[in-house]
């Protein structure tokens, strides 16, 4: 049986990594494409000597398509996340997201490369109030990351139409687990309370903390993304990659609190512009077309990675 040859864009940074993990451990050639702006040395030491990187960019298309080369599936996980950050900087965050996104897709057609796997992301539903989130409601981004997200899975969908590129987004819904990096500037909510928690700090809320989030442990992430690699009925799909159960934000700082056994007292700040109020996945279609069912829950997956920094 030949060995599946695998390239993860932005495969140094938090999910990327662990997806290059789990294609190691069960004996996959994998190449990692990280420019390392976001992502760190550090997340793949576990896999040195294992997987070949390739340091280069998103926006420079020749470099892309050296990287493709040879490869049969793209995860392409590469961007500059952040919905404050695309705020701040929305021109470089465009070049990346969108930009890169249509050379990776480019790339990957004229390679004859068979699947790509786009990390998108819940933030294209906006603020609506339904819940759960379906993926037959309409979008309504609320900001540049939000929108530069729903452009490269039209563009995923684009490719797959017009050229027979298999293609598949995934919605992410607020991913957390170990290698998320607590000290980035834009760092995700759970490695900041987590650290405030540890460093006897109080943790910023913004808001009332009364928003909800479907956190999703990154091991249910990477199980959707092996999935999506291969199952015959994904392509030319979105699709949402949750945990499919909603918890607030005061109640996530309570079970830190508990799994710690400290007080827990926040800091709480006026609301951030471009932040949705609640969140819920709906993940019956990802269930009946990649197989998935998510397997680690909210409180063993916060268990994991406060044991993951304690240990650091």
């Amino acid at each position: 049986m030949t060995t599946a040859r695998y390239l993860i864009t932005g495969g140094a940074g938090f999910i990327g990594s662990h997806i290059a993990a789990a294609l190691l451990a069960r004996g996959d050639s994998v190449r990692i494409f990280d420019n390392f702006a976001t992502g760190r040395e550090a997340n793949l030491a576990p896999l040195a000597g294992r997987a070949e990187v390739v340091r280069g960019d998103l926006r420079a298309l020749d470099t892309i398509r050296a990287a493709v080369a040879g490869v049969d599936v793209i995860f392409h996980e590469g961007a500059l996340a952040s919905v404050p950050r695309s705020i701040a900087d929305p021109i470089a965050s465009l070049e990346s997201n969108v930009n890169g996104t249509q050379h990776v897709l480019l790339a990957a057609r004229e390679a004859g490369v068979r699947r790509v796997v786009y990390a998108s992301s819940s933030s294209v539903y906006g603020d609506t109030p339904i819940l759960p989130k379906r993926e037959d409601m309409p979008t309504n981004p609320l900001s540049p990351y939000a929108i530069q997200k729903l452009a490269g899975e039209q563009l995923c969908l684009a490719y797959h139409r017009l050229f027979g590129l298999e293609t598949v987004a995934l919605r992410y819904f607020n991913v957390f687990g170990p290698r998320q990096d607590p000290k980035s500037e834009y760092a995700a909510v759970i490695p900041r309370f987590l650290m405030a928690l540890l460093s006897g700090t109080r943790p910023i809320v913004f808001g009332d903390g009364e928003q909800t989030r479907d956190f999703t442990y990154v091991e249910n992430v990477v199980q959707a993304n092996l999935l999506a690699a291969t199952a015959p009925e994904a392509p030319g799909h979105a699709m949402n990659i949750g945990y499919g159960a909603r918890v607030s934000l005061n109640e996530t700082l309570r079970l830190a609190g508990e799994l710690l056994g400290v007080p827990v007292e926040a800091d709480y700040q006026p609301p951030r512009p471009g932040d949705v109020r609640d969140s819920l996945a709906d993940i019956g279609l990802a269930r009946r077309l990649l197989g998935y069912t998510p397997t680690v829950d909210f409180r063993d997956g916060l268990a994991r990675t406060l044991d993951t920094l304690r240990a650091a």
